[in-house]
């Protein structure tokens, strides 16, 4: 069983890679793009829908401003990546916002800004994942009605992935993230020549009118109207989500890592704001209509369409118009933008992963999230991660809709607090600086992040205000329910460094017991006994015996009659157990030894059986089990587990090979 479960493990996520293997897997721009970028690509595909399904409530005229709305996210968007270029320069050690915020603003600043990026990241996967189902599903009927299970999977599967190593996987998803980028930038610059020709054709959803919902008869107009407004562009900023995930992953960037960081970032801001652009200004071109509630705002010929009718998202209408005669590019673009949205999951799969493993290292995280698997990933939180997502997915039923209002949230949080950070950063670096060049770069970069922390509070408000009722709440709620078990987590592993810190009393921390009174515990007389009793001989005790539990007068006769004819030089303690217990009277003669010598060591050795199949461990060590469970709370004892390995045992260890090669080498 042990030898097949290792086999499918190497099959699935390869052969382990040496700790000095390590500089290998750092990343060249050109994989790194795809790896940190697809989170930030992907809001391509849905960003503008949601802006488009925010003003749809207003009815048609709504539309003509959301190439409006879009030029407010870029506004964001560029300044955004300004300053974040100022953050991998300063910050290049991976910590990103947290450690921006926690070195210049405190621990507890900085642990707000991590819970806010670890609920997003969930997030990510979350909304990216469902996103992509949801595509899928229009293109296979058969999907349809099974969009959570099928997004549970793709989970798994990126999972699987990402588990063979971040260079593995960012191999694996550059090609997609090329193609994706290839299409997008094929459907702006054709549909651009189509429509300055004047061969732009209308999408599908054109020749529909678009009617307000109720309470929007009059469009834009009053305070409704404005607040709709910054909801559509509350809405639109998910374009900035994965901005962040570069900062986060310097580490894994190539040498020159910060200059390589902003390259990426750069990049990154400029393909990303092209492609939003392009997709508003030809939905508008085109008169795409695209409705929050299609069955009834949508009329054809006076009469709402139903609910039969099927509302494309905006790509793939732009590509049936701009591409019409040419199905190979828009079954291309469709496929492409299906994958991107289930690939931009995999930029959260790298950052929660790698900000997990430096909270643990700071405490505030289980410290099995610091280490490294055997493909030098991350695992624990890789593992963490995808279990987080599919649960969300779950409860959610994978609805974009639903979820997306729970999304931005967090990362304008660490947005904000990390700007605020950087001011901080900058202003008391200026207070040492003498040099005039290095002053005036210092003061360049802090003018970009005042106007940075600007920008992205008054985001945060306006997502707070417009969002907040809408599941918002839940995404907060999420941030403080992470905020409180980090900080518990913190304070337990800070109380328990200081229970087992040497103190100034280092002469009594080397301070032996008085004596070491062993005790073996004996079922029968048989072999495990014997090792264990050679095992405590062999520690040479003070004082030695051994202690049986009288359940059965038969079975403690025959027992003391086999003790005697083997003539064993320890002596044979049998307890009373009136009630057919074994592990009250045990302990209770534990606890006499330590009342009656609270200096004496008491060592008791348990013999236990090593067996080779789950189900034989149910039918052996039981009792073993519940002694050591109960010992192990009771001070001044030590548990010493003598193991006999059973013949079902034999080749469980996975060394035999490793073993048997040397000797015959040798021989």
């Amino acid at each position: 069983m042990s030898d097949l479960s290792d086999a499918a493990k190497r099959l699935l996520l390869g052969r382990p890679v040496r700790s000095d293997r390590l500089g290998h897997t750092l990343l060249p721009k050109r994989i790194a793009l795809p790896v940190f970028a697809s989170d930030a690509l992907s809001s391509v595909a849905y960003a503008p829908d949601e802006i488009l399904l925010t003003l749809s409530i207003a009815g048609l005229a709504a539309l003509t401003i959301s190439p409006w709305v879009g030029l407010g996210v870029v506004l964001v968007m560029v300044t955004v990546v300004a300053s974040y270029r100022q953050n991998v320069h300063a910050y290049p050690s991976g910590g990103g916002d947290y450690e921006v915020a926690s070195v210049n603003l405190g621990p507890k600043a900085g642990v707000t800004v991590a819970s806010a990026l670890l609920v997003d990241y969930v997030l990510t996967v979350a909304v990216s994942i469902s996103s992509g189902a949801q595509y899928a599903a229009t293109a296979i009927p058969a999907l349809r009605g099974h969009e959570t299970a099928f997004a549970v999977a793709l989970v798994v599967l990126l999972t699987l992935v990402n588990l063979r190593g971040v260079k593995e996987s960012g191999s694996a998803f550059a090609i997609p993230v090329y193609l994706f980028m290839f299409a997008m930038g094929s459907l702006a610059v054709v549909g651009a020549f189509r429509y300055f020709t004047g061969t732009l054709p209308a999408a599908e959803s054109a020749d529909l009118e678009l009617v307000a919902e109720a309470g929007f008869d009059q469009g834009l107009m009053g305070l409704a109207g404005g607040f709709l407004v910054l909801r559509a562009f509350a809405s639109g900023c998910a374009a900035l989500t994965g901005v962040e995930a570069i900062s986060n992953g310097v580490p894994a960037f190539r040498k020159p890592k910060s200059r390589n960081a902003a390259t990426t970032l750069l990049l990154l801001g400029t393909i990303s704001i092209a492609m939003i652009m392009s997709i508003l200004l030809l939905a508008q071109a085109t008169g795409v209509r695209f409705a929050e509630a299609p069955a009834e705002q949508l009329l054809r010929d006076g009469v709402p369409v139903g609910e039969d009718y099927v509302q494309h998202p905006v790509i793939s209408q732009l590509a049936a118009s701009v591409f019409e005669g040419a199905d190979v590019l828009f079954v291309l673009v469709a496929i492409v933008t299906g994958l991107i949205l289930v690939l931009a999951a995999n930029t959260a799969f790298n950052g929660f992963p790698v900000l997990g493993s430096i909270l643990a290292r700071d405490g505030y995280l289980p410290r099995q999230l610091h280490t490294r698997g055997d493909r030098l990933a991350f695992s624990n939180g890789i593992v963490t991660l995808a279990a987080a997502a599919a649960v969300l997915i779950w409860a959610f039923d994978a609805q974009v809709t639903r979820l997306i209002q729970l999304y931005i949230v967090g990362v304008f949080v660490s947005f904000t607090l990390s700007q605020l950070g950087m001011v901080r950063h900058w202003t008391r670096a200026l207070r040492t600086e003498v040099e005039p060049r290095a002053r005036a770069r210092m003061v360049r970069s802090r003018v970009i992040n005042t106007v940075g922390l600007g920008m992205t509070g008054t985001v945060l408000v306006i997502v707070l205000a417009t969002k907040f009722l809408l599941g918002a709440w839940i995404a907060i709620l999420a941030m403080v329910v992470v905020f409180v078990a980090m900080q518990g987590v913190h304070r337990h592993y800070q109380h328990v460094r200081e229970e087992l810190a040497l103190g100034d009393d280092v002469e009594a921390a080397r301070a032996l017991p008085s004596r070491v009174h062993a005790v073996v515990l004996v079922s029968h007389l048989h072999r495990p006994t014997m090792r264990a009793l050679a095992y405590a001989r062999a520690s040479r005790p003070q004082v030695l015996e051994a202690v049986t539990v009288g359940v059965d007068p038969d079975d403690v006769a025959a027992l003391r009659a086999q003790w005697e004819a083997a003539d064993l030089p320890v002596p044979l303690k049998v307890l009373d157990s009136p009630f057919r217990e074994i592990t009250r009277p045990v302990l209770a003669y534990v606890r006499s030894i330590r009342r009656d010598s609270p200096r004496d060591l008491v060592v008791v050795y348990i013999p236990e059986y090593v067996v080779g199949h789950w189900w034989e461990q149910l039918l052996h060590n039981q009792s073993a089990l519940r002694l050591k469970s109960r010992l192990l709370f009771t001070p001044g004892v030590v548990v010493a587990s003598v193991p006999w390995q059973l013949a079902s045992s034999e080749g469980q260890t996975g060394m035999e090979e490793t073993v048997r090669g040397p000797v015959k080498r040798v021989i």
